[in-house]
């Protein structure tokens, strides 16, 4: 369907309103008071730095606020809240109940306090999500992952709610110049997420959703043993009625990535190596019993995959290969023994301690 030809008007700043359902707002933020989403704003979205921008060089009028009518005279900023946010303060300082000095040093070097706003004025919100796709989530400010994720599961059941969830992934995965693979992860993710803010984020101390990092669900999702765990099979899902979340599970999983212990550690650390290690462990069976029923390391479970010996092998099948390479040039280089004499005793120590381990052990398992 076409989109209504939006209107370009020189609107009062006074009669421009924030959105209180920005998904670049944390749901705990939707429908709060101007000033509480100016305090978020000015906290996490660098409105200093665009507010002297924009005091320094003014408005740029080629890049309109996105409004649409939100009462007989006033308008609501779909797309340029941050900005919005910039112009408010510069004009009104007293707003601000965070970063005051700040705010108004910010004031006190601006050249232009804009107050007539170029905008777009389109007819209904949707226009707009239709009109920007991939720009409103990959513009100067970059989003965060739930950000994204919020933005996309909006856009699918307000503008793609006839479609299941692959169609939808498609259609969304063209909008923003992403893979339907990517985006059908992050529509599920969110899903979790949802879940997980319904349980009140398991009343884990210090996590709501600013604190939430979005980015384990998505990679979590792309390892097959860490999504089967969560009750989740990207490949077997076509719609989202068909997720099954293991509720167990993905309690346990939030705990080990977010709930710290008495020295202020989770059990789990949210990098590649971690999760990579994780789903090793969650797809061995005596592995993952230990894990999540007694309680060892995520460390001595890896070991009972036989993960170490693999790990071992390529180790000495690296140490091997380089050596050899070395001897491959050793004729053309122009370094003496005398210049790698340690090095080469460090290489003969160290293996022949690892000959010495490896003969050790067999002798303890011998006695035993």
């Amino acid at each position: 369907m076409a989109i209504a030809k939006p209107s370009f008007e020189i609107i009062p700043l006074d009669r421009l309103q924030l959105d209180e359902a920005n998904p670049r707002l944390p749901k705990s933020l939707h429908g709060e008071a101007e000033e509480d989403i100016l305090q978020y704003m000015l906290l996490d979205a660098s409105l200093i730095e665009l507010m002297l921008a924009i005091g320094k060089n003014d408005f740029f009028p080629g890049e309109q606020l996105l409004v649409v009518k939100s009462g007989k005279d006033s308008f609501k900023v779909i797309e340029g809240n941050r900005r919005l946010s910039a112009l408010k303060l510069l004009n009104n300082p007293e707003l601000a109940n965070v970063q005051k000095t700040k705010v108004q040093q910010a004031v006190s070097e601006s050249q232009f306090r804009p107050t007539q706003i170029p905008c777009l004025v389109f007819s209904k919100e949707e226009d707009i999500h239709n009109y920007l796709g991939y720009r409103h989530i990959t513009g100067i400010k970059e989003w965060k992952l739930l950000e994204k994720a919020r933005y996309l599961f909006e856009l699918w059941q307000t503008q793609y709610n006839e479609l299941n969830l692959n169609q939808a992934s498609r259609e969304l995965a063209k909008s923003i110049g992403s893979r339907k693979d990517y985006v059908k992860r992050i529509l599920v993710g969110y899903q979790l997420f949802d879940k997980i803010e319904d349980e009140a984020f398991y009343r884990i101390p210090g996590l709501d959703d600013t604190t939430f990092y979005f980015n384990y669900i998505a990679d979590s999702l792309n390892k097959q043993h860490i999504a089967e765990y969560l009750g989740v099979d990207l490949k077997e899902i076509d719609d989202i009625e068909e997720v099954e979340i293991d509720e167990v599970g993905l309690q346990n999983w939030t705990k080990w990535l977010f709930e710290k212990n008495v020295e202020g550690r989770t059990r789990l650390i949210g990098d590649s190596s971690s999760l990579t290690a994780l789903n090793k462990v969650l797809g061995h069976n005596d592995a993952k019993i230990a894990f999540v029923e007694k309680g060892i390391s995520l460390e001595a479970a890896l070991d009972m995959t036989g993960e170490a010996d693999s790990t071992f092998y390529s180790h000495l099948s690296n140490a091997i290969n380089s050596l050899e390479n070395a001897d491959r040039i050793v004729i053309k280089v122009k370094v003496t023994y005398s210049d790698a004499i340690d090095q080469i005793k460090d290489i003969r120590a160290l293996a022949s301690k690892i000959g010495r381990s490896l003969q050790e052990k067999e002798e303890n398992e011998d006695e035993l």
